[in-house]
């Protein structure tokens, strides 16, 4: 089995048959740990491609064919860590089957599958009425959710952190370009200007955090835009008055579980009381955050559901994927950071697909 990583340049940042744990902890340093993205101007350029390479077809593999087969698959930042661990994972056990897995954006990835350049695209907001139209079929499998992000050296951070966001907060900071200062927002005097990051792709990761904060859609959101999770996590991190927001696969490390270097994660005030209770502090390792989403604590949105999309019915090879991922594939959620669906739509999802 081969395992190659690409982006757009021409550094290769590893190549080589490295087991899940190894690769996942190379992409933490490759996505999280470390600024790798090229800046040009205030646009950090990002693309990533990761391809699971299937080895020689074995007699009687589930995959049911002897010939090698590719499932393309474009799209959610979002998704594309936990595909990812599930497309190497398959492979293991359908080793005539190949994956090509690109993270680009849900936007991108919406545009692949409809034009029918990929199999599958990764979304992470919302399906559009028009790509409802042209044949989108949406497979639900599994939660995450979007969190906001500062610099972990933000001179404001104990503040921060004892005071949390609300959406008015959110909303006069990225949607309505209101000029706050640090100490606008956190009541300690300051005049330190909040440097406003978000994303310049189309990004469900962005419409799920507009629609926290009172907006609509990613459109409305300001502040320098900046391509990619990756990419904004990393304008952050070099930006002490920076804030932002990211999917938790990029606001976490996935060897530690808690927030990546360089980073701070915003708590929620979800009373609006002006301070964070005990019972709203669950954000210092990744696994308590995963727990409140689980228990719906954290909001719905910016928490979501993840869904995988073909144009018209999944082809049988992607059915199989599908069904794998709902059942056995489900043991690696929670290792990779991730939310469990709910039993019910579990089976509902399955037999969505067992009617198609």
């Amino acid at each position: 089995m081969n395992i190659t990583a690409r982006r757009n340049n021409s550094d290769t940042v590893y190549d080589g048959p490295f087991d899940a744990e190894t690769r996942r902890r190379r992409d933490s340093q490759r996505f999280l740990g470390r600024p790798l993205w090229r800046v040009a101007g205030v646009v950090l350029a990002f693309i990533v491609t990761l391809t699971v390479a299937g080895c020689s077809a074995a007699p009687g593999d589930a995959a049911g064919s002897t010939t090698p087969e590719t499932i393309s698959i474009s799209g959610a930042f979002a998704l594309f860590p936990m595909v990812s661990v599930w497309a190497e994972a398959y492979q293991q056990v359908n080793p005539n089957v190949r994956f090509d897995v690109q993270a680009g954006g849900a936007g991108k990835g919406m545009t692949d599958v409809l034009a029918g350049a990929v199999d599958v695209a990764m979304l992470s907001r919302d399906v559009r009425a028009e790509e409802a139209a042209q044949g989108a079929v949406l497979t639900p499998v599994v939660i995450d959710a979007v969190v906001g992000v500062v610099n972990a050296n933000n001179p404001h951070l104990a503040a921060l952190q004892a005071t949390g966001l609300t959406p008015a907060t959110g909303a006069q900071i990225w949607l309505t370009q209101t000029p706050l200062t640090w100490g606008d927002w956190v009541g300690d005097g300051s005049s330190d200007r909040i440097n406003v990051y978000t994303r310049s792709d189309a990004a469900g990761a962005a419409e799920m955090w507009a629609k926290y904060l009172g907006g609509t859609a990613q459109e409305e959101l300001v502040g320098t835009a900046v391509n990619g999770d990756p990419g904004l996590a990393e304008a952050v991190r070099q930006d002490v008055l920076g804030v932002g927001y990211n999917n938790i696969g990029f606001a976490y490390d996935p060897a530690t579980g808690a927030p990546i270097a360089g980073l701070a994660i915003i708590p929620l005030d979800l009373n609006g009381d002006g301070q964070i209770s005990a019972d709203e502090d669950f954000y210092g390792q990744r696994s308590d955050l995963t727990a409140a989403i689980a228990e719906q604590v954290y909001p719905y949105p910016p928490a979501r559901v993840l869904t995988l999309v073909t144009k018209g019915a999944p082809s049988p090879a992607v059915k199989d994927f599908y069904r794998w991922i709902l059942t056995e594939g489900q043991q690696y959620v929670a290792g990779a950071g991730y939310v469990a669906l709910p039993p019910d739509q579990i089976e509902a999802a399955l037999a969505a697909l067992d009617g198609e």
